[in-house]
């Protein structure tokens, strides 16, 4: 039968393991495998099942009615078990407890059930040698290494360690040391419990499901730190119009695109037709003012044709999609870390980190790092709509004709929904066609 073995050590670190055992397998054997697994010597652990400890060493485990697929609890013992007291009925009976012996402490004294028990807010001490929170923050301060590890691991000590405040840190450490071990109990209290408990049996997967994703992120950072570092962005040095400009490299967009401020910039407002106008939806949404259907790009020595939907609030200054990348045959050399463009046979080396521009590192705009896309979303899209309202006066039919056009390169809605918007009875019954705004124009970038 097939027994899971979750084991608490003295030092209050956890461990489960499985194991494959007879159900005539006897204590003292099963003991020992588990000594093989956790590092406990067989004489210091104490075996709990069903809230009951485990005591006789040579019965099989199947009489303490253990089966297939069930838990027990290995605990390391706090103190080794006093030996039998020899009882001697013409002596009488002497307390010792109250006698102060030299080098001991109430600490000590204390029972294992007592020491599992969270220390009032007051006590002055703590166990797992931090009774002395003064000299545990005086090497912590000593310590680059593990401060740095305790801010990123545990910022609320980490926080109360650099603010100076003695008191606080003590309190903080203290806090955090009470709710681990009432959480420690609540976690025998639920192996101990019924095993067909459906609530125990839930928050066990559930706190079994958080030890693994801990122990991967463990082994992450110590196996592949890198990936919880930053990537450096792939931008290049490029000339729009005789303009020098560092345009992001993206793969992933269905379109190369341009801000409002940067074609101003380069002098191609004066091209921007209109027509094209809509809505970008992407990482978050944005207006697109309109198209430059050509313009010219230097990319070191070799002059590229070029077209750019120009956005009203983009970040970055240009992006270069996936239309032109295929369009000039280009390929994304990470090992030389370079843009290869086919069409001519040159290249043009990335840019370093220190060369990024501002926005390099701007996620969702300027200010708005911490703002999580999906909460903007619909707020943007009102306002660029309500936008799109008050401009609509320009051209309508041809407004709409362009929109549909600049849709069928990208994947936002299908022809029929089109066609029904368009051929629609109500649009064709308005009078006033300049209020209409076609519907928005989706890509990712």
């Amino acid at each position: 039968m097939l027994l899971t073995v979750f084991c608490l050590r003295r030092d209050r670190s956890e461990l489960t393991f499985s194991l494959q055992v007879d159900a005539d397998f006897e204590l003292q054997n099963f003991r020992a495998l588990c000594e093989l697994e956790s590092g406990i010597p067989a004489a210091e652990s104490q075996i709990v099942y069903a809230e009951r400890p485990l005591t006789d060493n040579n019965r099989s485990l199947a009489s303490y009615g253990l089966k297939d697929g069930d838990v027990v609890i290995l605990r390391q013992k706090d103190t080794v078990e006093p030996r039998p007291s020899i009882r001697f009925p013409a002596l009488p009976r002497i307390d010792f407890s109250s006698i102060a012996v030299p080098g001991t402490s109430a600490q000590q004294r204390q029972s294992p059930a007592q020491r599992l028990r969270p220390s009032p807010p007051d006590a002055p001490s703590f166990s797992q040698g931090l009774e002395n929170p003064a000299l545990l923050r005086e090497m912590l301060l000593a310590n680059p290494h593990e401060l740095s590890l305790l801010k990123e691991r545990n910022p609320p000590l980490a926080e109360a360690l650099l603010s100076g405040d003695l008191d606080k840190f003590t309190r903080v450490l203290l806090e955090q040391q009470q709710d681990r071990a009432r959480r420690e109990q609540e976690r025998i209290r639920l192996y101990s419990a019924d095993p067909f408990d459906l609530e125990a049996q839930a928050k066990i997967e559930e706190d079994i499901r958080q030890q693994n994703i801990e122990e991967n992120m463990t082994i992450a950072m110590e196996e592949a730190p890198e990936s919880f570092g930053q990537v450096v962005m792939l931008y290049i040095n490029c000339k729009v119009n005789g303009h020098p400009v560092k345009a992001f490299v993206d793969s992933g967009a269905q379109m190369t695109i341009m801000s409002q401020a940067c074609a101003e910039r380069c002098n191609i407002m004066r091209l921007v037709d209109r027509r094209w106008a809509g809505i970008a939806k992407g990482v978050g949404t944005q207006k697109i003012i309109g198209r430059v259907h050509l313009a010219q790009v230097q990319i070191e020595g070799d002059f590229l044709a070029c077209s750019f939907s120009i956005l009203e609030e983009q970040p970055m200054d240009m992006l270069l999609g996936l239309d032109m990348l295929k369009r000039h045959q280009c390929s994304i050399d990470l090992k030389k870390n370079v843009l290869e463009i086919g069409t001519t046979g040159s290249q043009t080396a990335f840019l370093p980190e220190g060369e990024l521009p501002e926005c390099a590192r701007l996620a969702y705009g300027a200010g708005r790092e911490d703002v999580r896309p999906e909460e903007i979303a619909d707020q943007e899209l009102a306002e660029a709509i309500q936008k799109s309202v008050e401009e609509a006066g320009i051209s309508s039919p041809m407004l709409c004709a362009g929109a549909i056009a600049l849709r069928h390169s990208f994947d936002g809605f299908s022809n029929a929904e089109y066609n029904s918007l368009w051929t629609s009875s109500d649009l064709h019954d308005k009078k006033d066609r300049k209020t209409w705004i076609c519907p928005c124009v989706s890509y990712k970038y």
